[in-house]
This record gives C-alpha cells, sequence and structure tokens, in this order.
C-alpha cells in the first residue's frame, strides 16, 4: 500500500503536533522532526511524479508547514536565548505573513502561501537550524532565521499585492 501525497501532508500535521509531547531536542524530537522534513519533501514529489497535484494538496501542504513553524516556536522558544527585539522582530514576520495571507484571501477568495525560492529556503533554514541548536548559539540562528523570512515575507506579500492572478507556485519576484 502506498501513501498518497495528501496523506503524507497530513501525517505531517500529526507528526509536529507529537513534537509537543517529547522533550525537545531529545532522541523522539529529532526522530519525529527528521520525519516531518522527511513528508515536506515527499509530499510534492510523489504529487508531481504521479500526476496528483491538486488545490486541496497545495493547501493541505501549506497547512502542514504552518503548523510544524508554530509548533517549533513554541516547544523551542525556551530554548532560546533571544533578545526583545529578536521576538519583536519575528511578531513582525508572522504579521506580515498574516497579511499577505489576508490579502490573498480578499483577492483570491481562497487560502494560500506561495511556494517561492525564498519560501522554501526559509523552511530549508529552519529544518537545518534546529538540530544546530545543539552546537549553536540559538541567538545568531535566530537573526539569520529572521533575515531569511524577512525577505521571503516581504517578497510574498508584494507578490500577492501586484499580480492579478494566484499562481501559488510561483517561484520570485523576478519570476513570472
Amino acid at each position: 500500500m502506498s501513501l498518497s501525497a495528501n496523506q503524507i501532508s497530513a501525517a505531517r500535521i500529526f507528526l509536529s503536533l507529537a513534537l509537543l509531547l517529547v522533550e525537545p531536542l531529545g532522541i523522539w524530537f529529532f526522530i519525529i522532526y527528521f520525519l516531518c522534513g522527511l513528508s515536506d519533501f515527499l509530499d510534492g514529489y510523489i504529487a508531481r511524479k504521479t500526476g496528483t497535484t491538486s488545490k486541496f494538496g497545495e493547501k493541505l501542504d501549506s497547512l502542514a508547514d504552518l503548523v510544524m513553524v508554530f509548533v517549533l516556536l513554541y516547544a523551542l522558544y525556551p530554548l532560546f536565548q533571544i533578545t526583545a527585539l529578536q521576538v519583536a522582530w519575528l511578531i513582525a514576520i508572522v504579521i506580515l505573513r498574516g497579511f499577505s495571507v489576508i490579502v490573498t484571501f480578499v483577492k483570491f477568495k481562497t487560502f494560500a502561501i506561495l511556494h517561492t525560492y525564498g519560501n522554501k529556503l526559509t523552511g530549508l533554514l529552519l529544518f537545518i537550524l534546529v538540530p544546530l541548536l545543539v552546537f549553536v548559539d540559538s541567538g545568531l540562528l535566530v537573526n539569520m532565521l529572521c533575515l531569511t523570512g524577512s525577505v521571503s515575507a516581504v517578497e510574498e506579500l508584494f507578490i500577492q499585492l501586484t499580480s492579478k492572478e494566484l499562481r501559488v507556485n510561483r517561484k520570485s519576484v523576478l519570476t513570472r
């Protein structure tokens, strides 16, 4: 029996929530975390290879990504050595992302998060940075993530504000 791309995305939601039940940065945390990352890669790959991409699948993937990010922020926040300025920066990014979702909903009457290179890079950086928390100063990692997240959030908002049609798979503000 093989899993569909949508089943893999749904599994990522449950796996992400399971991260709340284990010790942050413990062995089970990293096992579940790795499975979340693997599922994030596999769902899109399988959907493209099997010709089963869909609007629902795009939304489910985006929802799974959001759940994972918020779970990680919640679970790992107590471990971060971050400043009030970094907290404000993170809040600003969340507000920008929220505004982009609102703009998309108002203009296109649907929920969507673009699959831009910037958003993919931010997700990859988040995935890589969590294991690095064991070895590297968390403040530096937060700055790197916030810088990348800010650029990708501004890019997505700009694309949504200036686009006449919704193109979820638009790769960059520089592409059409």
